[in-house]
């Protein structure tokens, strides 16, 4: 007989089926059944694809059995092909009673077959794969040490040189392997490898179950990696796997198998590393796995679990709920194809338990904890004692135990978990890689219960914890930071109570050490570095070591929001980071590091502009030292920016090849943005280019300020509010202290604005800011307001003596009459927090009996940052005559929104007005403009007005848009156009220059926008404009600009005077409107000059 499942490779092609129906037998001849049955198994395990042929096989298998006499020489065969073909449909479909019967024949089979039969050993062999089958379904130890006691014997039986020995060596080493994932024995898995590592090299290359004994051999070292934690180990397995999957020909049945190793053990080495890119590839294996697994088929719910866990790690890490979402989908599916008594229904329902814990976490759903719980508690009680696993579900149990007991206090269940985690604790071996994280666990749990008790003995008892968990985790663990930091708290609370140095010391060095640690997620080391220095602070304010802690912190700060997330991730995590640079500003300022605070206050905020201007930068001197370079930026700026820029799709109705598509989109960004890091990393090792897109030092701003003016960055901050001063000429900082300013009252005027705004209808970003009016169409997108008061007086008022006259003061600019023909100073206003939403441009006292407001005094305009101010003057340059001119567009009508007919009032009077002047000029009306073409004119003027309406989206800020009648502009496609000789906008929509609450710093907005897509200053609103006024304030603006043109440049137009042209603009509303009542400020402030 020839070797069954194990030797059997002969393959008799695509006509046994007619060779069957040629056959002329008579249908129940015992002998033609049972090759009829032989030649049907042979064509399923060559395709693995027909089940009902294998029905079929095994029915006429059965028959022939049945219908053969009692002592027919052949009874073993042919019992033994019947458990062959059971044996092979269960493997299939995980039916238990066609393991059992598989067995009992293969069992019959061999009790027929005498000793010394040469079949014997691969008799033995083939039962000792199926009871190792069925251990695997139903996880009885019994089946385990029958398999192994046979597979030993028939290896015994097995000559040196057989062709079989290879195949018995591999599967007796998969089921020793098997006993160590049961049991723990460590001398059981160093056997398994042992044989499986002979087996592969008595397996010649081109052999086809090469892949397969590679694939066994590097499950066994993964598992060795999660016993010992040795990474090498894992190294060589995940080597293993990729050979393996490159020997597996595509549409091989054990392609998902492969696929779903390697996930497996990716993701492993992300645990050790940290690194998101083996998370990423994980996660891409996994799916690929799972779409290409046959519904039905028994590994369907492992693949599930698998691809849960992948992606529930994932969300631990970056917090994408989506993740969360897909991951508890596929857990609860994977669970509901997992039938009762499986040996994996105890693994899927701790995993599924800690999902759940996890929403809860982010959402404070009981339900989902107490869901989560119930799973957890049902899976140690299907955990058998003594098996490895028993300790990792204690642990998974103490933890959501204990999330229970911090929110509602239960003792009972604090009890438990302490009780969980010390027995966890209790059964992990020693040198086991789990074991600091179970000690970190009982350290958290011993935490909760001083916490409640204030028992100093048992805060003592976390802290031992603790250091013996730090004292045994590896070397670049991306846990590390995380237990320092835990630590350093333990300790930081231990001194709050004993006064002790020592604890304090501790503390200290420990944040340090976490905040500094070049491993672990950003976001953990920022919050270190954010600790340490409020404990130096509050106790040890004088301290220098404050510096090197927030210098830390807003390193870290930049590295929360990396280039390999899309915009719309980097911004929801800056939230989360809002105020860091600000406070730290307010600690320089406290230590007289003047220069210090400027650098943090520019590096520290408008991160994801500042990516965006990076990936712009001219690359003129690097094109002349090496041109290769500077194509390798061009080619990976624009393949970031347009990553970058992707919309976040809701996966939940995708298909599973959707969603492989999108993630391999995700791993290509990623890549992009490591090879970005490279690539600045080359540029900035050759000379000259040290710095290249590194922020700016602040002495590298000073040589191209405004020669006719200042840049004022005012800082607010809980402790202090402080003002720096950038002038031409001077050649350090000047530094304002605002005593008498608040970050209390700024939110109390930030607030008292707000409301009054919406008071009167005028709508706040995140509203819509085209709202139907109730009456008539008077302003665009809101209603008119009724009643006046006093709130806009007492916010401008306060504005101005306790934060712009001190400045005023100090700089000595000198209040300049109406009459007066001396050109006002320009000061260019950089706010920072909740002073971004206030008006610093119109401070002032506005009585009936007189005025005094900065009006007076200077020209205001708005810089996100400084160096945005100063980049634009130092590549200030001509504008080239061929765009130079004016391109407007007005869109009354956009759908869905206020009709604001007074657009094309004020687009045809600018019209008029420019052909008048003899400037170049395009005008489009409504529909006769689409966004499309509206890009190409922009690229063609170097100017643009828009009268429209307007959206901002504060969660992708590059979804924001100008609404047109056909559609909708949005700055993504502005951002995408190469808008080289982009000058001047003029966007006279509503609040197109107000911010996000959430992200005061981000400068948020399209007027910040479209700086960044190119032009060099803008005209924005920071709430909604009348539309009666509209006409006349952008027609004054572009009077003056054409009165004041230089007469040599004939027809040419710039915006070199804009904010002296919106100053004269807003001032002669103000004269227009009579008086200084809440109605007429509310119409004129909300013009804004941003830029150069």
């Amino acid at each position: 007989m020839t070797s069954l499942r194990e030797a059997q490779r002969s393959r008799s092609g695509s006509n046994i089926l007619s060779i069957l129906i040629a056959v002329a037998e008579e249908e129940d001849s015992h002998e033609q059944l049972f090759e009829d049955g032989v030649a049907l198994t042979k064509q399923y395990e060559a395709t693995r694809a027909d089940l009902d042929d294998l029905a079929t096989a095994i029915s006429k298998l059965r028959r022939a059995v049945e219908l053969m006499p009692n002592d027919h020489s052949d009874r073993a065969l042919r019992l033994a092909w019947v458990g062959h073909s059971l044996w092979l449909r269960s493997k299939r479909t995980g039916d238990l009673q066609d393991i059992a019967d598989a067995i009992s024949a293969e069992q019959r089979a061999l009790e027929l077959t005498p000793e010394g039969h040469p079949d014997m050993a691969e008799r033995l062999a083939n039962l000792g794969t199926s009871l190792w089958s069925r251990f695997k379904r139903i996880g009885d130890l019994q089946d385990l040490t029958e398999a192994i006691s046979a597979q030993e014997r028939a290896l015994e039986l097995t000559p040196d040189g057989h062709p079989d020995m290879a195949l018995r060596l591999n599967n007796l080493g998969t089921s020793i392997h098997s006993r160590f994932e049961r049991i723990g024995d460590l001398q059981d898995l160093t056997e398994a490898i042992s044989a499986q590592e002979r087996a592969l090299e008595l397996t010649p290359d081109g052999h086809p179950d090469m892949a397969l004994r590679l694939s066994w051999l590097d499950h066994s070292l993964w598992s060795h990696f999660k016993r010992t934690g040795d990474l090498q180990v894992l190294d060589e397995a995940i080597s293993m796997e990729h050979r393996a999957l490159e020997l597996t020909p595509e549409g091989h049945p054990d392609m998902p198998v492969r696929l779903a190793n390697l996930g497996n053990s990716l993701r492993s080495r992300f645990n050790r590393t940290g690194d998101l890119q083996e998370l990423a590839e994980a996660i891409s294996a996994q799916q690929r796995a799972l779409e290409l697994t046959p519904e039905g088929h028994q590994y369907m719910a492992q693949q599930l679990a698998n691809l849960g866990m992948s992606l529930w790690f994932r969300f631990q890490r970056t917090g994408d709920l989506q993740d969360l979402a897909e991951a508890i989908l596929a857990q609860q599916r994977g669970l509901d194809l997992t039938p009762e008594g499986h040996p994996y229904m105890a693994q899927q329902l701790a995993n599924l338990g800690m999902s759940l814990r996890s929403r809860f976490n982010r959402t404070g759903d009981l339900q989902d904890l107490a869901e989560g719980i119930s799973a957890q508690q049902r899976a140690l009680e299907l955990t058998p004692e003594g098996h490895p696993d028993m300790a990792l579900q204690l642990a998974i149990l103490g933890n959501s135990l204990l999330a229970r007991f911090q929110r509602t206090g239960d003792l009972q269940d604090l009890a438990e978990a302490n009780s969980a985690e010390q027995r966890a604790l209790e059964l992990i071996p020693e040198g086991h890689p789990d074991m600091a994280l179970r000690l970190h666990g009982l350290s958290a749990s011993l935490w909760s219960r001083f916490k409640r008790t204030g028992d100093l003995q048992v805060l003592a008892e976390a802290i031992s914890a603790n250091q013996r968990a730090l004292e045994i985790t590896p070397e670049g663990h991306p846990d590390m930071a995380l237990r320092l930091a835990n630590l350093a708290y333990f300790f930081k609370t231990r001194f709050g109570s004993t006064s002790d140095i020592h604890d304090f010391t501790e503390a200290l060095s420990k944040y340090s050490t976490s905040a500094t640690s070049t491993f672990g997620p950003p976001d953990i080391r920022l919050q270190a570095a954010k600790d340490w220095a409020g404990l130096l602070e509050k106790h040890n304010p004088g301290s220098p070591e404050i510096l090197t802690a927030f210098d830390t912190a807003i390193r870290l700060t930049t590295l929360t929001t990396t280039l390999d997330q899309v915009l719309e991730n980097r911004y929801s995590r800056l939230v989360d980071t809002s105020g860091v640079a600000l406070r730290a500003a307010s600690a320089a300022f406290a230590l007289g590091r003047v220069h210090k605070a400027l650098e943090w206050l520019e590096q520290g905020r408008c991160h994801v502009w500042r990516q965006l201007t990076s990936l712009r930068t001219p690359l003129d001197d690097l094109r002349r030292y090496d041109s290769h370079l500077a194509e390798s930026v061009v080619r990976l700026s624009k393949k970031l920016e347009d990553a970058g820029s992707a919309r976040i799709a809701a996966r939940s109705g995708m298909s599973m090849a959707e969603k492989v598509s999108l993630e391999d989109q995700a791993r290509d960004h990623m890549k992009s943005a490591r090879e970005w890091d490279d690539l600045l990393a080359e540029i900035r090792a050759a000379p000259g280019f040290e710095r290249f897109l590194e922020p700016s030092p602040w002495h590298a701003l000073l040589p191209h300020l405004p020669e006719a003016g200042h840049a004022v960055i005012v800082n607010v901050d809980t402790r202090r509010c402080d003002a720096i001063v950038l002038s031409a000429g001077r050649s350090t900082p000047l530094h304002i202290p605002l005593p008498s300013f608040s970050l209390a009252k700024c939110k109390q005027y930030r607030q008292d604005l707000t409301d009054q705004l919406q008071a009167h209808d005028y709508r706040e970003r995140g509203l819509s800011v085209a709202m139907v009016p109730e009456q008539g169409a008077e302003f665009r997108g809101v209603k008119k307001f009724k009643n006046e008061a006093t709130v806009v007086h007492v916010i401008l008022r306060g504005l101005w003596q306790d934060l712009v006259k001190p400045i005023i003061q100090a700089l000595g600019i000198a209040n300049i009459p109406a009459s007066s023909t001396v050109a006002a100073p320009r000061i260019w206003w950089c706010p920072t927090g909740p002073l971004s939403f206030l008006p610093i441009h119109a401070a002032g006292i506005y009585t009936s009996a007189s005025t005094e407001c900065l009006l007076d005094y200077a020209v205001s305009s708005y810089t996100p940052t400084i160096a945005a101010l100063t980049d634009r003057v130092s590549s200030a340059r001509p504008i080239q005559k061929a765009v130079s001119g004016l391109f407007m567009t007005c869109q009354p009508n956009a759908p869905g929104r206020s009709h604001i007919p007074e657009t094309t009032t004020e687009v045809q009077s600018i019209y008029d007005l420019a052909r008048m002047e003899g400037m170049r000029a395009q005008q489009f009306d409504g529909s006769a403009i689409t966004p499309a073409t509206c890009l190409d004119s922009m690229e063609q003027f170097s100017s643009v007005h828009l009268a429209c309406h307007a959206y901002q989206d504060a969660t992708n800020p590059l979804d924001s848009c100008f609404l047109f009648h056909n559609g909708s502009l949005d700055l993504l496609a502005i951002l995408q156009r190469h808008l080289k000789d982009a000058d001047l906008a003029f966007l006279s929509a509503c609040q197109t220059g107000t911010g996000s609450e959430k992200l005061p710093d981000e400068a948020v907005h399209l007027a910040a926008g479209m700086l960044a897509a190119g032009y060099r200053r803008v005209v924005a609103t920071m709430w909604a404009i009348q539309d009666e006024h509209a006409p006349a304030v952008a027609k004054d603006f572009y009077q003056y600009l054409l009165n004041h043109r230089d007469p040599a440049d004939g027809s040419a137009f710039d915006g070199t005077d804009s904010a002296r042209a919106l100053h004269h603009a807003t001032q002669k509303l103000k004269i227009r409107l009579g008086d200084n009542s809440d109605r007429s400020l509310l119409a004129w402030i909300p013009y804004v000059h941003f830029g150069y």
